[in-house]
């Protein structure tokens, strides 16, 4: 241990870090970066580091292997490039010696893999759908999963929905680009567009509106579609939604040999470390890999979900090159 260095916790590094970093990261970023770092201060607990004084390289180590028994590659790749970026961090407060994250072995992974590391397949989708149809019809968890997989948009595109948005007589919904009222899509004026819901989920909605959703208005004097009772529903609350409907607990037993009851990942702050959750983007890339292989055309779901066809091809379609092949057969001998 250096001379020069000043007694800090990990827990309070930690803290330290994400403060330094806040005001740079989005919402989602920051809860990335603390639950990654989570798992460090969970080595630390484990292995009675209480100063990150005495962090070396053997240590540094050591979590690599700690960390790489208990999720994949890909998972554990951005564990170890947000914990660089925290030891630099520490370096810079005199936490830990300079140099130290130089020592932080970054995985290789193949890019495929890192594109396409996780998604909501329809053999587990529908099953969701059907379990909230039956024991939460049209309720907020009903509607956020259902217009997320049959529409394969983004969050952001979720949040930015009106009661207005909802075309009844034309079943579609109309997404704006409106930054000045808090609500911007990533590809801004080209992200606008119609899209069509199916006369159930029209229904669903409707009946969600009508029963379900908390009657308020956001800062802006909108009437957001999917609300709180503080107004429109955050990008984090959404994400939490999704977290927790995609445990597999939610509607059967556990495949991770966990009691549901005793599981760490039951708790709110948690449920994204659980191995089967998936996040909003994974019903993204799902969705829409459902779509190509229920034979939807490639330039028809481009434009549903507001990808390109590049993109599309790289990160979102999970078809198998025999899947490609029997949908082009399909097409062909139709002609």
């Amino acid at each position: 241990m250096s001379d020069g260095l000043t007694p800090t916790t990990p827990a309070e590094a930690v803290e330290w870090y994400l403060a330094e970093r806040e005001p740079e990261l989005s919402e989602k970023s920051q809860q990335n970066q603390r639950y990654r770092l989570e798992q460090f201060l969970e080595f630390c607990d484990e292995y009675d580091v209480e100063d990150m004084n005495a962090i070396t390289g053997r240590d540094i180590h050591r979590y690599r292997v700690w960390a790489s028994k208990r999720v994949k590659t890909v998972t554990l790749r951005g564990y170890l490039q947000t914990f660089r970026v925290f030891l630099e961090f520490c370096a810079a407060i005199d936490a830990v010696e300079p140099g130290m994250r130089e020592r932080v072995q970054i995985p290789k992974v193949d890019p495929e893999d890192e594109a396409r590391n996780e998604h909501l397949g329809a053999d587990r989708a529908e099953p969701i759908l059907e379990h909230l149809k039956r024991f939460g019809y049209a309720s907020r968890e009903h509607v956020v999963t259902a217009i997320l997989w049959h529409t394969g948009i983004r969050l952001g595109t979720l949040r930015s929905f009106d009661v207005e948005d909802l075309d009844r007589d034309g079943r579609c919904l109309k997404v704006r680009h409106r930054p000045e009222s808090g609500t911007p899509l990533k590809n801004k004026k080209r992200a606008e567009r119609l899209i069509a819901v199916s006369s159930y989920y029209c229904s669903v909605i409707e009946d969600y509106i009508q029963h379900n959703r908390e009657d308020v208005t956001d800062d802006h004097g909108r009437k957001p579609l999917i609300t709180s009772s503080r107004g429109r529903l955050s990008e984090g609350s959404i994400r939490e939604t999704i977290y927790r409907v995609t445990q597999p607990c939610e509607i059967g037993e556990c495949p991770h040999d966990k009691d549901p009851k005793t599981c760490e990942y039951r708790d709110h702050s948690q449920r994204a470390g659980c191995p089967s959750s998936r996040s909003p983007h994974g019903i993204r890339r799902g969705s829409i890999t459902n779509h190509l292989r229920t034979g939807s055309a490639q330039e028809v779901v481009s434009d549903r979900a507001n990808v390109s066809g590049d993109i599309l091809d790289q990160h979102y379609d999970e078809r198998t090159e025999r899947e490609k092949m029997e949908i082009r057969r399909e097409f062909i001998e139709g002609v």
